[in-house]
């Protein structure tokens, strides 16, 4: 009976994402619709088999997990109805609701879990408390996420669909860690929202009911689930309109706001004592700390919540959540998929910088400042507080696509290729010479 519930499931959504109009209009084919969907719903297959059989070793029991609790839950809503409605807006905690940024008695710290088991739970209802169906249910919602992507990338980058297409389905660590059933999928979900609607809505100069309501959920999801990069992402936002009102500007508008952005994350506790930014991320490296030591938990130095302390450990942060894992850090198979993705994308790095090409529009500059920096204050916060390289890689994945999609998009890929052909043909016409 699951298997054919599968089947009949998959079926259905690989029919719909031909049929859904924000999917069809990216110009994509429907077979290529169906193969995207199709290779997500694989890697979420991979993941939860990988965190059933081998999740004590890759550190990854926390998607079977979630999928217990909310069988849990939808059991409640059949057996206690009114306690399924409003369990999620109870403050268990004295206070707890005030404790934005504490990863202990928080509210705030317990809704990301909350929210996403409850949205489990609705899937549940239909999957008859299936996990392999839950993700094709999972697999089809994060798609709207890519898409949003796909969609604002191709506009800004104009004839590089094949390379935006590649970039966008074909990272693994994105496909797989936004795929499998974890918090990670609806937060780029929520991150690509944001950007599709303000990226179109500024071009397009218009912001109708449909747009404002994708903001606004796509904001709530991130508030929701991963509540710190709300304050990560605003600034972002706040550069990234004030700069399209002066595109010449753009770089110059960013730097001066961000770096007004972070004297006051040193100095609004001085203002308000619940604004200590510094503590909140200092506290949060410490309950990392304090958590079991896993086999990809590595040494990192201790934060103090001051400027001179950030600026000593900002080296150390970089190399964490940019360069880790190296191939010492290699344990498991998924540990030695991700030393292998970021040597690939280091080299991809190089390639943009040798062969970049030039033109983008003072608008699409503004929007890679905003993809830039971000990406890299996310980057940060994650070196900053996160000590488990499995964490990192899940962590950084949301902001991949951010950067990876305008340095493949970026490249002169016929340049290269001309370059790689000619000094072939030089080695084989020396070769014959000899």
């Amino acid at each position: 009976m699951e298997y054919l519930l599968f089947v009949a499931y998959l079926v259905l959504f690989a029919w719909l994402v031909t049929k859904v109009k924000f999917f069809t209009r990216t110009g994509l084919s429907q077979s290529q619709l169906i193969i995207i969907l199709l290779l997500k719903v694989m890697a979420g297959i991979f993941y939860g088999w990988i965190g059933l059989y081998y999740g004590g070793l890759a550190q990854m029991q926390d998607t079977w997990g979630f999928h217990t609790n909310s069988i849990q839950e939808y059991h409640l809503l059949f057996n206690n109805p009114h306690e399924y409605f409003t369990n999620l807006f109870m403050d268990p905690y004295e206070g707890g609701v005030s404790k934005f940024f504490e990863s202990n008695d928080s509210y705030w710290n317990d809704l990301k879990g909350n929210v996403f088991i409850k949205i489990l739970s609705v899937f549940n209802i239909l999957s008859i408390g299936n996990y392999y169906v839950n993700v094709i249910f999972y697999s089809f919602i994060t798609l709207f996420g890519a898409i949003s992507i796909f969609q604002v990338m191709t506009d800004v980058f104009p004839g590089k669909k094949t390379a935006i297409l590649l970039a966008t389905f074909l990272v693994p660590s994105f496909i797989y860690w936004t795929s499998g059933i974890h918090k990670e999928g609806l937060i780029f979900t929520g991150i690509s929202l944001v950007i599709y609607v303000i990226y179109f809505s500024t071009k397009e100069k218009r912001l109708g009911i449909k747009r404002l309501l994708g903001l606004v959920f796509g904001l709530l999801l991130i508030l929701a689930l991963r509540n710190f990069i709300i304050i990560l992402i605003l600034p972002a936002i706040m550069a990234w309109l004030l700069a399209n009102r002066k595109p010449k500007y753009g770089l110059a508008i960013f730097s001066s706001l961000y770096l007004l952005f972070g004297i006051l994350f040193f100095t609004a506790r001085y203002i308000n004592p619940r604004l200590d930014f510094p503590q909140a991320v200092v506290n949060k490296q410490q309950a990392f700390k304090n958590l079991a030591i896993g086999g990809s938990t590595i040494p990192m130095k201790d934060l103090e919540p001051s400027a001179a302390s950030f600026l000593k450990n900002t080296p150390q942060a970089i190399n964490l959540s940019t360069i880790r894992p190296y191939p010492s850090d290699v344990r498991h198979i998924l540990s030695l998929a991700a030393a292998v993705e970021i040597d690939v994308l280091l080299f991809l790095f190089i390639l943009f910088l040798l062969w970049r090409t030039n033109g983008n529009r003072n608008t699409s500059k503004n929007f890679m400042y905003f993809c830039v920096f971000f990406s890299m204050t996310l980057l940060l916060a994650i070196g900053f507080s996160v000590n488990n390289l499995g964490a990192i890689v899940r962590y950084r994945s949301v902001i991949m696509p951010l950067l990876i999609i305008p340095m493949a998009a970026q490249i002169n890929w016929k340049k290269l290729g001309g370059f790689i052909f000619n000094n072939i043909n030089n080695k084989n016409n020396v070769t014959n010479s000899a």
